[in-house]
């Protein structure tokens, strides 16, 4: 039985929907962001006990597809972003295309349907979340992060930075009070 969750964005995610399944003694066949297949089917009263766990936990299970397309493109956009290996010349649009085997377009418009903002906006707003990351890891430079997340430039990253989050990337790194959110509310 495959069981999709929203809001599974990295490991320490996949390690808490795993104990939760565990708790409730139901065996996990294979387990990745967003998505859960068990070795056998869940009793109504099982489902509904690791549903409110997943509740509680801040993750939830979706039921309709337009829903866990839209989870996966999250989870995949994300993964994107975190691997820190996105070419200047990437698109996204080519991207999904090649991950989902579907016309950009329909994607897109589910995605926005769904989440009320573009494939692109939540694309940059990842990005954004990662900048203001390696930004307090400090490990490196503005011209470092450009390059590693697709930017052709450190101007063009500073002014979406801005645009953003309303300050300069320098700007940020002088707050007291970094106010990053979670990769699932972004």
């Amino acid at each position: 039985m495959k069981i999709f969750i929203k809001n599974m964005v990295c490991g320490r995610c996949i390690s808490a929907v795993t104990n939760i399944f565990n708790d409730a003694h139901v065996k996990i066949k294979s387990i990745s962001l967003g998505e859960v297949e068990t070795e056998s089917e869940i009793s109504e009263h099982d489902l509904q006990s690791i549903e409110k766990q997943l509740l509680e936990t801040g993750f939830e299970r979706i039921k309709d597809s337009a829903h866990q397309l839209v989870e996966k493109i999250k989870n995949h956009i994300i993964e994107k972003v975190s691997e820190l290996d996105i070419d200047e010349n990437f698109l996204l649009s080519e991207f999904l295309t090649s991950k989902f085997h579907k016309d950009y377009s329909s994607l897109s418009k589910t995605f926005s349907q769904n989440e009320n903002i573009t494939l692109e906006q939540f694309f940059i707003l990842q990005k954004i979340e990662k900048v203001k990351e390696l930004l307090l890891y400090n490990e490196f430079t503005l011209t470092e992060i450009a390059g590693k997340l697709g930017y052709k430039s450190v101007q063009h990253l500073s002014s979406q930075f801005r645009n953003s989050s309303g300050f300069t990337p320098t700007e940020f790194k002088k707050l007291k009070v970094h106010n990053r959110k979670p990769l699932d509310l972004v």
